[in-house]
């Protein structure tokens, strides 16, 4: 995590520089971005039991292709593709069977879900900028599709540590809403997740049906 932020902080910078050299001259003008998302994330709709997560983060970059759909480039639709790495502290313990089996287990520590995804972004974009400014309000909201390349399930129990990767009733597709809002450097970043994340998966006779909701900050090198 102190990596994370690390990394961060030194892009922000560019960012600030970057931008400024954004804009094409001419009285079209496309904004092809780098992108990096670093947020905090949320279970939502928990099985009943399950307490609510410790801390878990995430973190995603990309790149984005801008397509015009005015002529002074102010709405537009932003397609693109990045990874997606989401680190969580969770209640589940995984049980290796056929199938697999999911218990609430208090006596477990070290419990944590690691993922990463190809995601691909696909955004509606509105913003207040012109051929020859680079400081702007942005309203950018859509979806990212997301495929699962590796999940890891960890825990220890007694002293034993126990890990458990590419579950097969992990969800691999995922889909989502998304929202990026805020002026310049910094922006607001909602993700807002539509599909579960395990399938075919039981807890105490209901189904588990966790979702992923991510809040952070976005930064854009343009």
């Amino acid at each position: 995590m102190k990596n994370i932020i690390t990394l961060s902080l030194v892009l922000l910078s560019i960012c600030s520089y970057a931008q400024k050299d954004s804009l094409k001259l001419g009285d079209t003008y496309w904004e092809d971005q780098l992108y990096i998302n670093v947020s905090y994330n949320i279970l939502k709709n928990q099985p009943k039991g399950i307490e609510k997560s410790g801390f878990s983060y995430g973190f995603s970059g990309g790149y984005i292709k801008d397509i015009p759909l005015v002529r002074n480039g102010r709405k537009a639709i932003g397609i693109g593709v990045g990874y997606g790495f989401d680190s969580f502290n969770h209640s589940l313990k995984v049980v290796k069977g056929a199938p697999n089996v999911f218990q609430i287990d208090d006596a477990i520590t070290a419990n944590k879900l690691k993922i990463h995804n190809i995601e691909v972004p696909i955004e509606f974009r509105w913003r207040s900028s012109t051929v020859n400014s680079y400081s702007f309000w942005r309203f950018y909201t859509g979806i990212k599709l997301s495929y699962n390349f590796n999940n890891t399930f960890s825990y220890t129990d007694s002293g034993v540590n126990f890990t458990f990767s590419n579950l097969k009733e992990f969800n691999k597709f995922q889909t989502g809403l998304i929202l990026s809002a805020g002026y310049g450097t910094f922006n607001f970043h909602v993700y807002y997740g539509l599909s579960p994340l395990l399938k075919n998966t039981s807890l105490n006779g209901y189904n588990i049906n966790s979702s992923i909701i991510r809040f952070g900050l976005s930064f854009y090198l343009l």
